[in-house]
C-alpha cells in the first residue's frame, strides 16, 4: 500500500487533532477537523461528487491492513492512498475513476472515495455552528 501525502497549512498534528463534524450536503461532503493548537479555528475539507465514504477509528484503522505501509508519515494528516483494502473492496469501475483520499486523526478517521480532489482550508470554529 502506498501513501501519497498531500500537504495542508496549517500543519495539522494528527494524533492530536479530530474530526469536529461531517456534513453530507446535495453536491458532496464537508468534514471538519480540529486544529491543535488553534482552538478558534478548524480545518475544513470539502468534496463534491462522493460516492463513498467511510469514517472509523483509528484503532481500528491501525489494525486493517497487514502490508507494508511505504509513503506514512509520522503525525501526518492528509493522504491519496493506493493499494488500500478499502479501496480494493470498491468495484473495477469505481476504482479505475475515482482516487482513495485518507486524514488520519489520532480518534476520527476519513477515507472518501472521489473522483476530484479536495478544497481544503482553515475557517473560524463559529462559521461550524452557523453554516449547519
Amino acid at each position: 500500500m502506498k501513501y501519497t501525502p498531500i500537504f495542508v497549512k496549517p500543519q495539522v498534528k494528527a494524533s492530536l487533532s479530530d474530526m469536529h463534524c461531517l456534513c453530507w450536503k446535495s453536491d458532496g461532503i464537508q468534514a471538519d477537523f480540529v486544529i491543535p493548537g488553534k482552538p478558534a479555528q478548524l480545518l475544513r475539507v470539502n468534496f463534491e461528487d462522493v460516492d463513498i465514504v467511510r469514517v472509523l477509528d483509528e484503532m481500528a484503522l491501525s489494525t486493517e491492513e497487514g502490508q507494508e505501509k511505504l509513503g506514512l508519515i509520522s503525525e501526518h494528516f492528509a493522504y491519496i492512498v493506493n493499494g488500500s483494502a478499502f479501496e480494493k473492496s470498491q468495484s473495477l469501475a469505481l476504482r479505475s475513476s475515482h482516487k482513495h483520499y485518507r486524514f488520519i486523526t489520532g480518534w476520527t478517521c476519513l477515507d472518501v472515495m472521489s473522483s476530484h480532489q479536495p478544497v481544503i482550508s482553515t475557517v473560524p470554529q463559529i462559521e461550524n455552528l452557523s453554516s449547519g
